[in-house]
C-alpha cells in the first residue's frame, strides 16, 4: 500500500485544505453573483408593499376585521412564538433587552418586531450549534493533527463566541449602512423641505413630496419619510410621528431635525428659517467628513504601496535588465570558452 506525502502545512493548518475550501467559497460566491445579476427586482417594491401595510395598519387603528387576514397572522406569527415559549421556559426572555433589540432592528430596516425573539433564540442556539462542531473538528476528528491543546482551545472559543456575536454584528452592519445612506441625503432632503413649506405645503404633506423626489436617489430615506408622512397623517398626536421617526434612525441629525420639528409644532416658529440652518449644519458637516477622509488616503494608502503597487514596479522595470543581464553571464560562461 503506497502512503501518499502530506501537504504542505502552514501553522499546523493543511494548505492544500484551505485552499480548495476558499476556491469552493469563491465559486459559490461567484454563482451567486451571477443569479444576483440576473433576478433584479425594483427594491421599491417591497417599500412600497411595507408602506402600504403600515397605513392599513394606521387606518385600522390596529384592529384586524378580516378573519382570513387574522389566519395569515397567525401563521406568520406561529414559529416566533414557539420561541418565545421555548425562551420563557429558559427564563432568559427581558423586556429590556426585546425592547432594545426592536429598536435595532428597526434601526437596520426591519421593522417585524417578532424577528427580535428570532435574535434572542439565534443566540442562544447558534453557540451550542457551533460548539458541537468545534468539538468535533478539533477533538473527536484528526482534522488539525499538528494542532495542540491550545490553539484547539482557541479554535474552540472563537467558534462559540463568533456565533454568539453573529447576529448582532450583522444588525449593527445594517445599521451602520442604512444610516450612512440617510446621513447622505439628509441635507437635500432638508432644502426640499425648506422649499416646501415656503410653497405653503402642511407638514405632512412636505414629507410625503420630499419622500417621492428622493425614493429613487435616497431610497432609504425616502421610505423613512414616506413612513412618517403616513404617520403624521393617521396618528392622534404628531409628536408620536416624529418621535418614530427618531426611533427608527441611529443619527444624530435625525434627532436635531426631530427636535426642531417639535419645538415649530409647539411653538408656531418659522419652520422653514429653522430648516435652512439646520440643512447648512448638515451640509458643512458633510464637507468636513470629505476631507477628513481626502486628509487620511495618503496614511492608508502607504501599506498597500508598499505591499503591492512597488513590487509590481521593481519587477516591470528591473525585470528586463536582470533577464539581459542573466542572458550576457550566461552566453560568456565557461561552455562558451574556446
Amino acid at each position: 500500500m503506497i502512503n501518499t506525502p502530506p501537504g504542505p502545512t502552514l501553522l499546523g493548518v493543511d494548505v492544500i485544505l484551505v485552499g480548495s475550501i476558499l476556491a469552493g467559497i469563491a465559486a459559490m460566491a461567484v454563482m451567486f453573483a451571477i443569479y444576483a445579476a440576473i433576478t433584479v427586482r425594483d427594491p421599491m417594491a417591497k417599500r412600497v408593499k411595507s408602506l402600504n401595510d403600515r397605513r392599513e395598519e394606521l387606518k385600522a387603528g390596529i384592529i384586524v376585521n378580516a378573519a382570513k387576514k387574522r389566519a395569515s397572522l397567525i401563521r406568520k406569527n406561529e414559529t416566533t412564538d414557539r420561541m418565545r415559549h421555548a425562551l420563557q421556559g429558559l427564563k432568559v426572555l427581558q423586556d429590556a433587552e426585546l425592547k432594545k433589540i426592536q429598536q435595532k432592528l428597526a434601526q437596520a430596516g426591519i421593522r417585524n418586531k417578532e424577528w427580535a425573539v428570532a435574535v434572542i433564540f439565534a443566540r442562544l442556539i447558534l453557540p451550542i450549534t457551533f460548539g458541537v462542531i468545534a468539538l468535533f473538528l478539533f477533538y473527536a476528528s484528526n482534522m488539525f493533527p499538528d494542532w495542540g491543546g491550545i490553539k484547539r482551545f482557541f479554535g474552540f472559543a472563537a467558534m462559540v463566541v463568533g456565533s454568539y456575536k453573529a447576529p448582532d454584528i450583522y444588525i449593527q452592519n445594517l445599521i451602520s449602512k442604512r444610516s450612512d445612506a440617510i446621513r447622505k441625503g439628509l441635507p437635500d432632503a432638508l432644502d426640499l423641505l425648506v422649499i416646501c413649506a415656503e410653497a405653503g405645503l402642511t407638514v405632512d404633506a412636505a414629507f410625503n413630496r420630499v419622500a417621492k423626489e428622493l425614493g429613487r436617489a435616497y431610497p432609504e430615506l425616502g421610505d423613512e419619510f414616506a413612513l412618517t408622512a403616513i404617520e403624521l397623517s393617521f396618528l392622534t398626536e404628531r409628536k408620536m410621528a416624529f418621535d418614530n421617526f427618531a426611533y427608527r434612525v441611529n443619527l444624530d441629525a435625525v434627532k436635531g431635525v426631530v427636535t426642531t420639528m417639535i419645538q415649530t409644532e409647539r411653538y408656531g416658529t418659522p419652520l422653514a428659517s429653522a430648516l435652512r440652518v439646520l440643512s447648512a449644519e448638515f451640509r458643512n458637516e458633510r464637507m468636513m467628513r470629505a476631507e477628513e477622509k481626502a486628509a487620511r488616503l495618503p496614511a492608508i494608502m502607504t501599506v498597500p504601496l508598499i505591499l503591492f503597487i512597488l513590487p509590481t514596479l521593481f519587477v516591470v522595470i528591473l525585470g528586463p535588465a536582470a533577464c539581459s543581464i542573466a542572458d550576457a553571464f550566461g552566453s560568456g560562461g565557461p561552455g562558451h570558452a574556446g
